[in-house]
């Protein structure tokens, strides 16, 4: 079942076309990552969703819902995090974080509390205090905290050290195990690799590629480290086969994954003592769409 579908969904802003026929769904109890530089899309994508902006033309729905004439009915069902939050400065985090868990559907106060010790918040501190790490901290509390549907995440990690980064991705396994449903808007890819079932890539307004880690991986290549008995002639000829580097220590290059079992293959004949292969990194398959 699919959370959130949109389908030729484009956005101009008078001449500049922000957005240009993007398409992805998100489907029930699945972590889905929108990746792509800053300025590729990512945000304008999020805010149409979530009713703040109109789409030009195409549709985005939620919950079956249209993201714009239904935004009301939407917003009692999903969680937001943006990636800068601001905060009225006269509250408490805690107050913050009781606010937004009533205009949902309320969650269990014990979730809330651990959430809060988990994540190091203070929170009986008044908002204009905190740090933007801080400030990040009570937005993620608030959204893990209360009873929704669909957490829409757009670089909800920004300012928080490697710890609490740790903490923020056993929450999204946690409401991921509960059956719900996550999009996960970021560029950091490590961040991407290990949450996400599937992702697509947005470059310069359009999706240029959706789909699992293990069906991206043929566009980019593995890294073979390999030593064998005899030296290993032909290889830079071999189809597929990339930047060479042939050491006293063994042989390394990098092979299109598609290719990967005829090059082992031919490695074979010259006997091999010692093989590493490296499987391509979302960094790796990002990069390549990115490069020049």
């Amino acid at each position: 079942m699919s959370i959130v579908s949109v389908q030729n969904l484009s956005k101009r802003f008078g001449k500049f076309e922000a957005l240009r026929d993007v398409n992805f769904e998100v489907h029930e109890g699945e972590v889905f990552g929108f990746i792509g530089p800053n300025g590729a899309g990512k945000s304008t994508t999020i805010r149409v969703l979530l009713g703040i902006l109109q789409a030009s033309s195409g549709s985005a729905r939620v919950f079956g819902q249209d993201a714009w004439k239904d935004a009301v009915e939407i917003h009692k069902r999903i969680a937001y995090v943006p990636g800068d939050v601001n905060l009225w400065p006269n509250m408490t985090g805690g107050e913050v974080i009781d606010l937004f868990v009533r205009l949902r559907r309320g969650g269990e106060k014990q979730y809330r509390a651990d959430l809060i010790e988990r994540f190091q918040l203070d929170p009986s501190k008044k908002c204009r205090t905190y740090s933007k790490g801080n400030r990040q901290k009570v937005a993620l509390v608030a959204a893990f905290a209360s009873n929704a549907d669909l957490y829409i995440l757009d670089e909800p990690t920004s300012g928080l050290d490697p710890l609490m980064e740790q903490v923020f991705q056993q929450c999204v396994q946690e409401v991921k195990d509960q059956g719900k449903s996550v999009l996960l808007s970021s560029h950091i890819l490590q961040e991407v690799e290990r949450l996400c079932d599937r992702v697509s890539i947005i470059r310069e307004g359009e999706v240029i590629e959706t789909g699992t880690l293990q069906e991206l991986r043929h566009l980019t290549r593995t890294s073979v480290s390999v030593q064998t008995q005899r030296p290993i002639t032909g290889i830079h000829a071999w189809p597929g086969v990339h930047d060479v580097l042939q050491e006293a220590s063994g042989t390394m290059f990098s092979v299109d994954t598609e290719l990967l079992g005829q090059t082992l293959g031919y490695l074979w004949h010259f006997g091999i003592v010692a093989l590493e292969c490296t499987p391509p990194t979302l960094e790796q398959l990002f990069m390549r769409h990115y490069e020049g």
